[in-house]
């Protein structure tokens, strides 16, 4: 495996632009200042700065820029709720406004530069926010807010404004939430719930409705951040700033369209550093959904695939639905560690049991059997005509009396299960009753989680509203899908983060010396030819046939000779991306008559389709093993990513490819493999025997390599096939082709 090179490399000039132009992360790395160090080989950063936003949640001052109490204003509605929440944060509160005297009876002033002291934040109820964020810069404010709208989410009339104002955003020092977003940063939240909360990023504030209102359930909310369009402070820093708030459990996001992919997977990256779960709702899975989206921010939504694939590498729990966020947010906020990750369905009902079962099994959870001893012991208290293997079925009656907490405890001290679930499909009391104050009694005397999916579509019984819900210890759940989904995530999660290893820590810093030889091979704004492709996967060490290219036929038959029968013959140029279709492609010849046969009709075709040849390759056949590709493209939003998939004819048939964002290592490119439907072929079928998993492996991370030090200069790489011969005998790229930028 490529092993990584540490150090300081300044003589590399993309490097050296970063430095000179100040774009280092501006905030302590690790509580260190940021360096060139902290920089990967093409110059990107490696760690999230973090912003500090502190004085932007708890301002000791505010100005708001527009304020009014004349009636029937828009503005006078946002002024008196601003005006409310600087009292609960305790700030102090300046109205700026030309014309008045005084708002809600405070004294106003005209003008930004006549505000009483230097304000942490700005509010701007104002329609062009760029000549205020000019004024604010000069009296060295903090933090603005800008409500307007009519910017990128308009077109490219309202994108070159909203650039404008992100211009003079940077130059000012001061930092930006908005444009075209709202009040949802000064709400006012319930300060008497305990416990760990969650943080809420969203774009569309309507959207983060439903999580707010979990604190009428009892679940915690410490911060909410509208982003709107994003033009400074972006979903990406608040990711960041919340994973180091103390108080945050969760992190929930609802997500319409990334600003920048490497941010957001920074930020994601400190999140899984801290073990602070980032649960996001990305929209744009769809041509119609990412169509809506870039309607309304003003940005890309990126290749979902990648989208998916680069959350799922960094640990970001993706749900599709609003109320799978809610759900999934609020269990991982407030449940412990798992002590293991064994499920028990516990149910009053057989029928219940097994369908619950059914579709968490289906969803990969576990449900071990229980053991002959612990089945034996709730035989004790439940009738030994019941299934208690897993899921256990009480029948109803115990219940109602003393033997419910019994079970219920049994179960706990399994020490192979650490998550309790209870389906109640409809209240029956007084069983149900008894029932939910069993689990809630239990969850307060035990570390591990206890579920409960409450199915009455009423919602009014007290045994939902008052015992349930009262409790902080029992998560509580709707449906049967929302509680399969947040336990799967909750498990997922920390099993994710306990064996996590950044893969930032682990990238490189400096070039290899593949990269000099590499270099010296590319040709800005061409495609390379096969021979050309062949000889920049050498260079990064991934093995290809024996091959020679000619350019006669008395060539082609002394290369045959040297290569060694049988051979394949191919025409090499750099626009020929499928030769096969062109009849291009020779395979098994084993004589000199067949090789000088094949040069001249391969010379013929390409003559009469007009395709220019640097040669015809002679290459060693190699028949025995999987046909695999592996690529590099470049996604809009993240830059480089590596694909691997079923290779030959099937890639294009079966479209079976797993994507990841470099950097990642070795875990992530087994990860890969196993994404695959056709993965089986590999561990071998039908008696063929199993591939050389390790060296295909190895070929991924060498890519991967390659992509990082290539960077932009390499636009396309495409290996396929890449024959992956048996165990032990490695990999080889049977054909390649690359673009360079």
């Amino acid at each position: 495996m490529l092993g990584s090179t540490h150090g300081t490399f300044t003589t590399d000039p993309r490097r050296a632009h970063v430095v000179a132009c100040g774009e280092l992360p501006p905030n302590a790395v690790h509580g260190r200042a940021a360096t060139a160090d902290d920089l990967d080989v093409s110059g990107r950063p490696l760690y999230a700065g973090v912003p500090d936003l502190d004085r932007f949640f708890r301002p000791g001052s505010v100005a708001v820029v527009g304020a009014s109490d004349a009636e029937g204003r828009p503005n006078t509605g946002i002024t008196r709720q601003l005006i409310g929440w600087a009292e609960r944060v305790g700030a102090r509160l300046h109205p700026v406004h030309p014309t008045r005297q005084s708002v809600f009876g405070i004294p106003c002033v005209p003008s930004v530069a006549d505000l009483p002291e230097q304000v942490d934040l700005a509010v701007l109820l104002v329609a062009d926010p760029l000549p205020v964020i000019e004024q604010l810069a000069e009296e060295k404010v903090r933090f603005a807010v800008a409500f307007a709208s009519g910017f990128a989410e308009t077109g490219e009339a309202g994108a070159a404004a909203q650039e404008r104002l992100a211009e003079t955003v940077r130059r000012s020092g001061l930092r930006l939430l908005g444009p075209n977003t709202n009040l949802n940063a000064f709400e006012k939240f319930r300060d008497d719930l305990q416990g760990p909360a969650i943080a809420l990023i969203t774009q569309s504030g309507h959207q983060g409705r439903p999580v707010f209102t979990l604190q009428e359930l009892g679940v915690r909310l410490s911060h909410w951040a509208p982003t709107g369009n994003e033009a400074d402070l972006e979903t990406s820093d608040f990711i960041s700033y919340f994973a180091e708030r103390p108080e945050v459990g969760a992190i929930a996001c609802y997500v319409e369209g990334l600003k920048d992919g490497r941010a957001f997977l920074l930020a994601a990256d400190r999140a899984a550093r801290r073990g602070v779960p980032v649960v996001a709702v990305k929209v744009g899975r769809t041509e119609t959904g990412a169509r809506m989206a870039a309607s309304h921010t003003g940005k890309l939504t990126g290749a979902d695939a990648v989208v998916d694939a680069a959350m799922r590498q960094f640990g970001v729990i993706r749900v599709d639905g609003l109320d799978e966020l809610q759900d999934t947010a609020a269990l991982l906020a407030r449940a412990r560690a798992p002590q293991a990750d064994g499920v028990v369905v516990y149910s009053i009902s057989g029928g219940t049991g097994a369908h619950f079962s059914d579709l968490a099994a289906e969803a990969g959870l576990k449900l071990p059997t229980l053991s002959d001893a612990k089945q034996a012991e709730l035989h004790e208290w439940i009738p030994g005509y019941l299934n208690v293997a897993n899921p256990v079925d009480n029948g109803g009656h115990p219940v109602g009396d003393w033997r419910g907490p019994k079970i219920i405890e049994a179960i706990l001290d399994d020490p192979q299960v650490g998550v309790l679930i209870c389906p109640i499909t409809g209240p029956f009391p007084p069983m149900s009753d008894k029932l939910a104050q069993d689990l809630v009694d239990a969850a307060e005397r035990t570390d591990k989680l206890v579920c409960v999916v409450w199915g009455s579509p009423v919602g009014t019984e007290d045994a939902y509203r008052k015992t349930l819900l009262g409790s902080s210890r029992v998560a509580t759940f709707r449906t049967f899908a929302n509680c399969i989904t947040a336990v799967r995530a909750h498990l997922d999660h920390h099993r994710f983060t306990a064996g996590y290893r950044s893969p930032f820590d682990e990238a490189p810093r400096t070039p290899s010396p593949s990269f000099r030889k590499a270099q010296a091979l590319m040709r800005p704004g061409q495609q390379l030819s096969e021979h050309a492709a062949k000889q920049l996967l050498r260079a990064y060490g991934i093995r290809v046939p024996r091959e020679q290219l000619v350019t006669s036929a008395a060539a082609a038959v002394r290369a045959a000779g040297l290569v060694g029968y049988p051979v394949v013959m191919k025409a090499s140029g750099p626009q020929l991306a499928h030769k096969t279709e062109l009849g291009l492609v020779k395979v098994g010849l084993t004589s000199a008559s067949q090789v000088r046969d094949a040069y001249r009709e391969l010379t013929d075709i390409a003559r009469y389709e007009g395709v220019a040849l640097d040669g015809i390759l002679v290459c060693q056949m190699v028949e025995r093993g999987v046909e695999m590709v592996v690529g590099v493209t470049h996604d809009q939003l993240f830059g480089p990513t590596v694909t691997v998939g079923l290779g030959g004819v099937l890639v294009e048939v079966l479209r079976d490819a797993a994507v990841r964002v470099p950097p990642f290592g070795e875990d992530q490119a087994k990860a890969m493999l196993t994404e695959l439907r056709g993965s089986a072929l590999l561990d071998g079928v039908r008696g063929a025997p199993p591939a050389d998993v390790d060296a295909l492996v190895e070929v991924v991370l060498r890519v991967q390599r390659m992509a990082l030090e290539l960077g932009d200069e390499l636009s396309e790489l495409d290996i396929n096939p890449l024959m992956v011969l048996p165990r032990g005998q490695g990999a080889v790229a049977l054909d390649a082709f690359a673009v360079c930028q």
